[in-house]
């Protein structure tokens, strides 16, 4: 009979770093990144310690490759659903088709933007520095949209109005991950799409 830990021995080296960077990274998640040590992400891992040795140095470079992971995962997920161009069609709907898809991703891969968009305690310096560089990304991405989309228009400033937008849609992805069953995308979208209705994005 094949027990578990015997089908683990046999994981190759890939699919072992992979999930020894998934439960290190729910293991955050769920306790605070506090919690994170080579002797509990072995135990959940149901591996040996000398195991994870074999993969990464030490826990410092564990949670280096945690966040490379997530991070590089969030900006493939987001990096779709921003708007690079509000005149090329409504602006009220190229922004909700955006939202839209960046509420399915958070809704879809809710470990990576609990990561982003609530960093649990103890969280390294190094992720505090991706997310920085990648709002920052969004922000110039969004700046240019609303520059280039709705100049003329009653928008205002571009860069106050690209923060805006960013930050409420945020605070939807925030709802998804803490009370899905309140707030469902399609809620928020509905909400998003009053909103918008009532603003200069709606003319």
């Amino acid at each position: 009979m094949t027990t578990a830990t015997g089908a683990a021995r046999r994981m190759r080296a890939p699919a072992r770093r992979e999930q020894l960077l998934l439960v290190t990274a729910q293991l955050a998640v769920e306790q605070s990144f506090h919690a994170v040590s080579i002797e509990a992400v072995a135990q959940r891992a149901g591996v040996t310690r000398a195991v994870i040795y074999q993969h990464f140095d030490d826990l410092q470079a564990l949670l280096e490759a945690v966040v490379d992971r997530e991070m590089s995962q969030a900006q493939e997920q987001v990096t779709p659903t921003t708007p690079t161009d509000l005149g090329s069609g409504a602006a009220s709907d190229i922004l909700l088709r955006g939202l839209a898809a960046f509420l399915t991703a958070v809704r879809d891969h809710p470990r990576t933007w609990r990561l982003v968009l609530m960093p649990p305690e103890g969280a390294p310096e190094l992720l505090g520095r991706r997310i920085a560089r990648g709002r920052r990304t969004v922000l110039r991405q969004l700046a240019v949209a609303v520059e280039g989309g709705l100049s003329g228009s009653a928008v205002g400033d571009a860069e106050l109005t690209a923060h805006l937008l960013s930050a409420i849609s945020d605070e939807y992805a925030r709802l998804v991950l803490t009370d899905p069953d309140r707030f469902s995308p399609e809620r928020l979208l509905e909400h998003a799409r009053w909103w918008l209705a009532q603003s200069s994005f709606g003319m």
